[in-house]
Order: C-alpha cells, then structure tokens, then sequence
C-alpha cells in the first residue's frame, strides 16, 4: 500500500496515473491513507490524492467536499471536477460557494457539478443567479440553462433584458430549451 501511495506522489504524473487504478483495486481500507494525503504540504500529492479518491465508484461526497475550499486552485479544481463524475445533492451548498471561487475554472467545474446534481441544485442557483455579481449570476444562469427546469423560467425571462450580452445569451439559451424556441414577450 505504501508502495503505491509514494508512486501516488512520485512527482512523476505517468507513474501516479497508472497507481491510481491500482489503488482503486485496494478497495475503501486505503482511503484514509488518501484522505491523510489530501493534507499534505505538498500541493501535488494533494491534487493526486483527490485525484485517486475521485476513481473510487461511489466516493463520499463528504470526503470531497472540504476539499473544494484547498488553498490551490488546482486541487479545488480537481475536487470540483470530482464532483462532476460523482455529483451528490449533499455538495450543493459548497458548489454554490465554488462558484465566486477566484479561478475561472474552478466556478466552471462547480457550475457543471451543479447541473450534474440537477434538480435539487435549481433552490440555491436560482438565488445566486438574481443576487450575485454578474460573473458569479452568470455561471449559475448557464447552469440553470443546462438544468433545463420550470421554476427558473420566470428568472430566465427577467435576464432577457439584463446588460449583459452574457447574461441574455444563457436566459434565451434556457427558455429555448424549455418552450421549444417560443417568442417570449416581456410584459
């Protein structure tokens, strides 16, 4: 086990992929020893870590989830895209968070997580998508879009005649998908 935890960590990136499979093969007894990893000092075995937990068939969300507030943009990105292959509605509040986070990639990651996730990810984003700075509104509203779900429909209408160019592309993209390329008219 230790073996393949220091190919894990070998700084060798070819190496540490051909490890993380074998490491799956250990089954769950090795996730502490990951989880222990994912505090090291060393961002690259921290990303690695997150790395190995994420190919795990049905990793705990709680496990990824605090991951996602990491001091390194690449390993929150890596516990965001985590949360793509493995969404779970107990990550949405911290994948709304993730949102405003300050790499464009990693409130990218969350905003798929959060289409992943579905329906009960529509609460929180449609609150974010009318209350936070634009960029943030804008990740949530496309994220909206993707979901595809009725109750974003009246706030879709409202950022049709927003300032953004940004934000009018993501509400008609939406409602596109929602009423079958109607015409809406705002009153």
């Amino acid at each position: 086990m230790q073996d393949l935890l220091a190919e894990l960590t070998s700084g060798d990136d070819e190496r540490a992929e051909k490890s993380v499979f074998k490491i799956v093969q250990l089954g769950t007894a090795i996730i502490p020893d990951l989880l222990n990893l994912t505090r090291a000092q060393a961002v690259d075995s921290r990303w690695w870590a997150v790395r190995a937990l994420a190919a795990f068939p049905n990793p705990q969300p709680e496990n990824l989830i605090p991951l996602l507030y990491d001091s390194a943009p690449e390993v929150r990105a890596v516990a965001a895209l985590a949360l793509c292959h493995h969404p779970h509605q107990n990550a949405v509040a911290a994948l709304i968070k993730t949102l405003a986070d300050s790499d464009p990639l990693t409130a990218g990651l969350a905003g798929k997580a959060l289409v992943k996730i579905g329906s009960p990810a529509v609460p929180s984003l449609l609150g974010v998508a009318q209350d936070a700075p634009t960029g943030i509104r804008i990740v949530a509203l496309r994220a909206l879009s993707e979901i595809g779900d009725h109750r974003a429909i009246p706030l879709m209408m409202k950022c049709t005649s927003e300032d953004s160019a940004i934000l009018q592309y993501w509400a008609q993209e939406g409602l596109n998908r929602l009423g079958l390329n109607m015409v809406y008219l705002m009153p």
